[in-house]
């Protein structure tokens, strides 16, 4: 990298109030490194209750990988439920909507009708729609994206502090 490539020497300001925002991640400097997001987190939470300006921290993800969580097997059945749940909730939306310009209590029946049928129409599109994919795809599940390590990355001007009020936490520091 040349020194056109890179930001001025942070250790030129003369505090780190005067210091000036960038989302340049060359400002940035790791100080401490975690196998998980909950521990991640901790250590900034940590910095939080300490009064330090979490604003200059990040706390980044790497060796990112999709994990497909399987939840259990879906039915027929499963699917007409599913169906009728989302549909019930349309239908409240739009009886909620189209009740709000009816006289008196009528806006309770238009209500009621609403997610009535929006639960009969979910039921049938939702168990149509399982039928048609022939069993290619008979199960739920819930995919996640999780990394590998996590670092806790402080503005440069900052990153001294940070480090100090997080070295008595146990990590693995980022030299």
């Amino acid at each position: 990298m040349t020194s056109t490539d890179t930001p001025g020497d942070p250790s030129s300001a003369s505090s780190p109030e005067e210091f000036e925002y960038t989302a340049d991640p060359r400002w940035k400097q790791a100080i401490a490194e975690y196998a998980d997001y909950a521990s991640a987190q901790a250590a900034v939470d940590r910095l939080a209750d300490a009064g330090f300006p979490v604003e200059r921290v990040a706390i980044v993800g790497f060796d990112v990988r999709v994990v497909e969580h399987v939840l259990g097997r879906i039915t027929a059945g499963k699917a007409a439920l599913r169906g009728a749940a989302a549909g019930a909730w349309f239908g409240l939306l739009i009886g909620l909507l189209f009740g709000l310009f009816a006289p008196g209590f009528g806006w309770l029946a238009i209500v009621a009708i609403s997610v009535v049928s929006g639960a009969v129409w979910g039921a049938s599109m939702y168990f149509i729609a399982h039928l048609t994919t022939g069993g290619r795809r008979g199960f739920d599940s819930v995919e996640t994206l999780e990394a590998g390590r996590y670092e806790v990355q402080v503005e440069a001007p900052f990153a001294p502090e940070a480090a100090r009020l997080l070295a008595d936490q146990p990590a693995r520091p980022v030299n």
